[in-house]
């Protein structure tokens, strides 16, 4: 089994990014502002997008039908307002001994949020620690696939050449000096089969993972992933069965110029990964 197979893990399909004109974690002085006229493109741009979203806000009570059914002209090219609305469920308030939120809702949207805060867990720095990774699969995954999953994890996790391709020491920490990022940051779900007691969710989310320091040669990377979840009711709690990922979709990547190791290393310490997903 490769390290790819689990959710959130950047094998491949990474986005574009621009770096620096030197490597971004050597130190060197950060490049030099855009020329004016692209500056004046960019707002020209912004503004221009700004008044179509005031435009597109005053649209409101103007009796088109085709808004609450979610169809342009009856082609069902417009998503429905649901894809994108708040559920209205409030947030489960329980939570395993490792801070994974548990007791969702026997539902499609408790299958939804489940799915979606199990991608944060499975592709956050935890899954690296032995003890942290065993706590997770056990709280994550059905009990009668726990013990399998956990086996093919171990072998993963503490492959020597894996862990020394990534830059990690032999026990799953950063090297002195550096800091080890792996996060997973759901962008959407979506149900697509369920019945009373299982539910299949695809969920979308970026991705950043690699090492942040001045002598990182993994700096930190953004990849894009889809991921759908065989999920069971059991326990009175959704739990995984089974998954498969896949890349993408990926967005086009901005002109925008990669951060300082320093600039990586304090944003990851300042904010707080997530806490709760849908």
């Amino acid at each position: 089994m490769s390290l790819g197979d689990e959710p959130g893990y950047p094998e491949t399909g990474h986005t574009r990014t621009r770096l620096p004109e030197s490597d971004p974690y050597g130190g060197a002085s950060r490049r030099g502002g855009r020329s004016s006229s692209r500056s004046l493109v960019t707002v020209v741009g912004v503004v221009v997008l700004l008044i179509a979203a005031i435009a597109f806000a005053n649209r409101g009570g103007d009796g088109d039908s085709s808004s609450a059914t979610g169809t342009a002209g009856g082609n069902g090219s417009r998503p429905t307002t649901s894809s994108t609305a708040a559920s209205g469920t409030k947030p489960v308030e329980t939570k395993s001994a490792e801070g994974i939120p548990t007791g969702f809702a026997h539902s499609t949207q408790g299958a939804q949020s489940a799915a979606a805060n199990y991608s944060v867990a499975l592709g956050s720095t935890d899954m690296f620690a032995l003890a942290k990774r065993h706590a997770l699969v056990n709280t994550i995954y059905a009990p009668d696939v726990a013990a399998s999953r956990q086996a093919g994890l171990d072998s993963a996790y503490s492959s020597a050449k894996f862990l020394t391709n990534i830059g990690l020491n032999n026990d799953g920490s950063a090297p002195a000096g550096e800091t080890f990022i792996s996060r997973v940051i759901p962008v959407g779900t979506k149900v697509t089969a369920s019945s009373t007691d299982t539910a299949t969710v695809a969920v979308w989310y970026t991705s950043l993972f690699g090492l942040s320091g001045a002598a990182s040669t993994n700096p930190v990377t953004e990849s894009w992933y889809t991921t759908t979840y065989e999920l069971t009711w059991v326990d009175n709690d959704w739990k995984i069965t089974d998954f498969q990922q896949k890349d993408g979709p990926v967005p086009v990547g901005r002109d925008q110029q990669a951060s300082t190791a320093d600039d990586m290393t304090r944003a990851v310490e300042e904010f707080g990964g997530f806490t709760y997903a849908r």
